[in-house]
């Protein structure tokens, strides 16, 4: 089977390229290992909404959501992506086993045929394989363990207090929603970002878009690195949208610590640079909100009075937990990382990561799409992939034609 271009995953990144490529009447064919909007599908909790209000939401080509101040929730966002690909040419239940380099273009083996197609674009997305840290493997036997990915309800976990490793996102929500379900909750916090939910009347991702952080383009930061690392703001759409905060769980009577530096026998150890942690992510929302106090003062916005959170005021927490008896789970919300096991072309670093250009490789018609920070900080975004996928839909049209494809047999 030929096509000009092939797109691997059906998630918000390959749909917006797909819908990009069908507006400028290239062939292109979407092949996904599930279904559309897998990832929403199996690896997220039931509660969860997005992090990012509806209007920031807006894929290519589509209406505009309903309830504009509103959070989607995981039925609503793959829902949502539903409705979007409706007509795209997507092959769902398609697993892609092998990707390399052929003569005019590039060889796509999966359980389903072989294609060969002029380009392939990688839009795997950015949460692609959940990483669990090595020290995992020496927890005591006793204990349950799971990565956020595979927690869907309170109820699914065992009975007992739960260790939650890991205070982004998803780590403070999942730990909130456990203490609200009456679990004793020990969260292990490492650097982590601080910010409310709103700020002088408005939802903190409204004054992001009007002061452009939401459009600081790779070229333009002092290190790309640093900022691809850098922790998301622990928010959440739940309850119509809420702030968190360790100090917000705090109160909830979630345990806090410092970051898990392992297990010795039944015990769990804690680093002591929780104040440390907390006092950073106390200066670096200070300065984002100053940053916004700025701009409101400058464009003469319109904005209720300041309203600045306190500092957090938390101990160095406990250094040592004795876990026999009071936790019966741990928790892993430390993050993800990126595989690309079926891809034979030279374009992956020491690390196993892509390497890139705003999503276009070294390799002729490969490139990559949906990856945090790919070309702006909104890159992975439901709603921010859009412009991306725009941009490496150009590069294919502009592509000078070259040699014949060969015809897989």
């Amino acid at each position: 089977m030929q096509v000009e271009t092939l797109i691997i995953g059906a998630g918000q990144a390959g749909l917006a390229l797909s819908r990009c490529l069908t507006a400028a009447g290239r062939t292109h064919v979407v092949l996904e290992r599930g279904q559309v909007g897998e990832r929403w599908r199996s690896e997220r909790w039931e509660s969860l909404r997005l992090l990012t209000p509806n209007w920031l939401n807006r894929l290519p080509g589509a209406p505009a959501l309903p309830d504009p101040d509103g959070y989607l929730d995981r039925r609503g966002v793959v829902e949502h992506l539903e409705a979007y690909a409706a007509g795209a040419p997507v092959h769902a239940r398609t697993t892609v086993l092998g990707v390399s380099r052929r003569r005019g273009g590039h060889l796509v083996v999966t359980d389903a045929g072989d294609w060969h197609a002029r380009n392939v674009v990688i839009a795997t997305g950015d949460c692609d394989v959940p990483r669990v840290p090595a020290i995992a493997e020496d927890a005591p036997p006793f204990l349950h363990q799971l990565h956020a990915t595979g927690y869907r309800r309170p109820a699914q976990l065992p009975e007992g207090g739960v260790l939650v490793v890991g205070a982004g996102p998803s780590g403070q929500q999942i730990a909130a929603e456990l203490r609200r379900a009456g679990r004793d909750i020990v969260l292990a916090a490492g650097r982590h970002a601080r910010m409310p939910r709103t700020y002088r009347g408005r939802d903190v991702f409204a004054w992001l878009h009007a002061t452009g952080q939401l459009d600081d383009h790779v070229d333009h930061v002092p290190d790309l690195s640093a900022a691809r690392r850098a922790s998301s703001f622990p928010v959440s759409g739940a309850n119509g949208g809420e702030s968190l905060g360790l100090d917000g769980l705090a109160a909830l009577g979630v345990t806090v610590t410092g970051r898990l530096e392992g297990f010795a026998g039944d015990h769990a150890h804690f680093g002591d640079t929780l104040p440390r942690d907390v006092a950073d992510a106390d200066r670096r929302m200070v300065r984002s909100l100053a940053l916004f106090d700025a701009y409101i003062s400058l464009a003469r916005v319109d904005a209720a009075a300041a309203d600045r959170p306190s500092a957090v005021a938390l101990g160095a927490g406990p250094r040592r937990l004795d876990l026999r008896g009071r936790v019966s789970t741990v928790l892993w919300a430390t993050g993800y990382r990126r595989a690309y096991p079926w891809l034979d072309e030279p374009v992956l670093d020491a690390n196993g990561e892509l390497v890139h250009r705003q999503g276009v490789t070294a390799v002729p018609g490969l490139f990559a799409l949906g990856l945090r920070f790919q070309r702006t900080r909104r890159s992975h975004f439901l709603g921010g992939v859009g412009d991306d996928a725009a941009q490496i839909a150009r590069a294919i049209v502009a592509r000078p034609a070259g040699a014949r494809l060969e015809r897989v047999a």
